[in-house]
Formats: structure tokens, C-alpha cells, sequence
């Protein structure tokens, strides 16, 4: 008979969850805290970011009413407490610098970030597994050598020079893929097929930051995992090498690459953020910019708190993910 498979331990992974998720609620606050706080320490003058060039030449009690509309003048304590009450109603508040709902500002652009975030992690992942486990196979040879080597360098490159670099290459020089944007020039509407070109290039690029992380830990963990008496006895019982590598050595080795589906989150926002501004894609990377430069209070703490719920559930889904494929770890974390 063939053996039922073993049913997923639900209930730990819904109690493990829960317990982040509380944990989770005053690390939030305190990150939001300490975002109004250096947000109310930085130079910046709200009030003449608002009034932008208008406010080169005004009168100083123009400004000082603007603060005061605007609540600039008031503790940052105060503020943070009266947007902290906002936001558990669902009210974010309203971003002065781009004159709209933050609700609206997140809502416009999250889906680009995160389809641009989800297509390159895949593609990190998939060709970095697949490159670290074919020079896993034959240390030292050629092969792994030529890919160690482009890992390392690609570890090393910023990304908004490899981005530069592809626009140069891919845009400019060869003229087969678009520069940025999401659509082509002179387009009035948004279509699958303009956005899946405008998209090769940047998801490309923030690709290939996160490719060496994995390339460096499956050939660490697979070659490891083929020097094991689990895997030598198992080529011993004349098991094909492809059962061996797949079967035993490459779930064995691609246990330590689950914890950096969390750890390499806050890199992916990071690159993200990087890649968007060189592609000009209409993520959340300039709502960010205009946030951080111009003291934009409400926007700023919406987007700290998304980056900062971003990590924790990176984390907490490595966590599930190592407790599957380990049971001797299990999910008490």
C-alpha cells in the first residue's frame, strides 16, 4: 500500500503565527514612533514643502499659519499619537506634500512594487537554485568557478549601477527593450503585453542583486548535503545520480536557503527602491523619496509600517517554511 502523506501541522503553524502577530503589534508602534520622532529632528520645514516654490518668498507668518494648519507645530508625540488612532480606524491621513490620501498614494503604487518584487524574487530564486546546485555538483571545475566568481561580483555591484548599466546596454546600445516607464511613450492606456516589456529590464535588474545570495547558499548547503553518509549510502544502494541529487542532496541543501527568503526581504525593499528610481517605475520608490525629503509625516509612517510588516512576514514565512521542511525544528519560535 502506498503510504499517506502526512497531514500539515496546522495547528502549531497557526499558533506560531499568532504569537508573531502580537509580538508584532508593538514592534510597529514603536517603529512609527521612532519615524515621527527623527522625522521632527530632520530640517526639514513641512510647511514649506507644501507651499513648494511659492514658499521661497513668503512672509514668515504665512508660514507659521501654514504650520499651524497643517499641525506641523505640534509635538511629535501628539501627532503620532493622533495618526496612531487614525490608523486603526483605517484612516492613514492625508500626505500634504502629494495632496491626497495616503490610503490613495499606497493603493496607486504597492501593486507595481509588488509585482516587480515578486517576479524578480522568483526568478532569484529559480536560477539560483538551478546554478547552485549544477556547480554544487562539480566543485571546481570551470563552471563553478566562472559562477562563483560572477557571484561574487554581482554581490559587490550597487544596483542602481547594474541598472544604468542595462539601460545603457538593453535601451540604448541594442534597442530591444524599453528604458523604464510602464508604458510606451505616447500611450494613453495600460496593457499587458507594454507592461510585461517595460518590466523584463527592472525585474532583470533587482534579479540579479538577490541572485548570488542564493547561487553562494544551495552550492554551500548541496555540496555539504553531498558529502553526508545519508547520500553516500544512498549511491552505494545503486540509486541513479539524479534521484540521489534531487531525492537527498538538494532537500537536505536547501534547508539553510529558507531562512534567507526572510533575511534578504529588506535587501529586495531596499534594491526595490533603488531599481524603481533608475526604471522610473511608478511604484511606491517616489512616494517614499517625497516622504523622506519633505517631513511628510502621515506618508512616512504608512510606508515605514509596510516595509517594517514586509520584513516580519518575510521572517515568520521562513520560519513556516524551515518547520515543514524540518520537523525536528518544529514551530516554536
Amino acid at each position: 500500500m502506498t503510504p499517506r502523506p502526512a497531514a500539515l501541522p496546522w495547528g502549531p503553524m497557526a499558533r506560531m503565527t499568532g504569537r508573531r502577530l502580537l509580538a508584532a503589534v508593538p514592534v510597529l508602534a514603536v517603529v512609527t514612533f521612532g519615524v515621527f520622532a527623527l522625522a521632527a529632528a530632520s530640517p526639514f520645514d513641512p510647511a514649506r514643502a507644501y507651499a513648494g516654490t511659492a514658499g521661497l518668498g513668503a512672509r514668515q507668518d504665512v508660514l507659521d499659519q501654514l504650520s499651524d494648519n497643517l499641525g506641523a507645530d505640534r509635538p511629535f508625540a501628539a501627532r503620532w499619537w493622533d495618526w496612531l488612532l487614525s490608523a486603526l480606524t483605517g484612516d492613514l491621513g492625508r500626505s500634504p506634500t502629494l495632496r491626497q490620501p495616503v490610503a490613495d498614494v499606497i493603493g496607486e503604487r504597492l501593486g507595481w512594487s509588488v509585482l516587480l518584487c515578486g517576479v524578480a524574487f522568483a526568478v532569484a530564486v529559480t536560477a539560483g537554485t538551478a546554478l547552485g546546485v549544477l556547480t554544487a555538483r562539480r566543485p571546481g571545475r570551470p563552471l563553478d568557478r566562472a559562477v562563483t566568481a560572477l557571484a561574487y561580483t554581482l554581490e559587490a555591484a550597487p544596483p542602481f549601477w547594474l541598472g544604468l548599466l542595462a539601460v545603457w546596454f538593453f535601451a540604448v546600445h541594442l534597442g530591444v527593450l524599453p528604458a523604464g516607464g510602464l508604458t510606451d511613450t505616447g500611450s494613453d492606456t495600460v496593457t499587458a503585453g507594454q507592461v510585461a516589456s517595460h518590466l523584463v529590464l527592472p525585474a532583470a535588474v533587482l534579479a540579479f542583486t538577490q541572485l548570488p545570495w542564493f547561487v553562494l547558499y544551495v552550492r554551500q548547503g548541496v555540496g555539504d548535503a553531498l558529502r553526508e553518509d545519508p547520500v553516500r549510502g544512498a549511491r552505494a544502494r545503486g540509486l541513479s545520480e539524479r534521484t540521489v541529487l534531487l531525492g537527498h542532496a538538494l532537500r537536505s541543501g536547501l534547508l539553510p536557503v529558507l531562512t534567507l527568503v526572510g533575511s534578504r526581504v529588506p535587501e529586495l525593499i531596499t534594491g526595490a527602491l533603488l531599481v524603481e528610481t533608475v526604471f522610473s517605475w511608478p511604484g511606491i520608490a517616489s512616494a517614499t523619496v517625497e516622504a523622506a525629503t519633505k517631513a511628510d509625516f502621515p506618508l512616512l509612517a504608512a510606508l515605514t509600517v509596510l516595509a517594517t510588516a514586509a520584513v516580519l512576514a518575510g521572517n515568520l514565512l521562513s520560519d513556516l517554511l524551515y518547520g515543514l521542511a524540518d520537523p525536528r525544528v518544529g514551530f516554536d519560535g
